[in-house]
């Protein structure tokens, strides 16, 4: 008789801590972050626009990209109106250099 008493009272503690451990997401939900720190902080403008070098060395169709850690302007040439470089007649996917096109001061936003 003792014995079933212990077995009752010891399968309702598991069950009270199982309940516990099912109440708490509901009781304390944990945050859930849209954003991630493992991706490049970079912003891309939309379209392929006319780049040109600050000191008039090139002008050339490309999309430009903005390094939000430092406020680098960067531009990527595509020579063409795509918005990504084509291979042409050669099989391989063409890399292509990116030049300094200027800077934000992104500092000045907090003053």
């Amino acid at each position: 008789m003792k014995l079933d008493r212990q077995i009752k009272v010891l399968l309702l503690a598991i069950v009270i801590l199982l309940a516990v451990i099912a109440a708490r997401p509901y009781v304390m939900p944990t945050t859930a972050y849209a954003d991630s720190t493992t991706g490049f902080p970079v912003f891309i403008e939309p379209g392929v626009h006319m780049l040109r070098a600050p000191d008039n060395s090139q002008r050339v169709l490309g999309k430009v990209v903005v390094d939000l850690r430092n406020g680098n302007i960067w531009g990527f040439p595509t020579l063409q109106p795509d918005p990504y470089p084509h291979p042409g007649t050669n099989r391989r996917p063409p890399t292509t250099r990116g030049f300094l096109l200027g800077r934000f001061e992104l500092s000045d936003i907090n003053r």
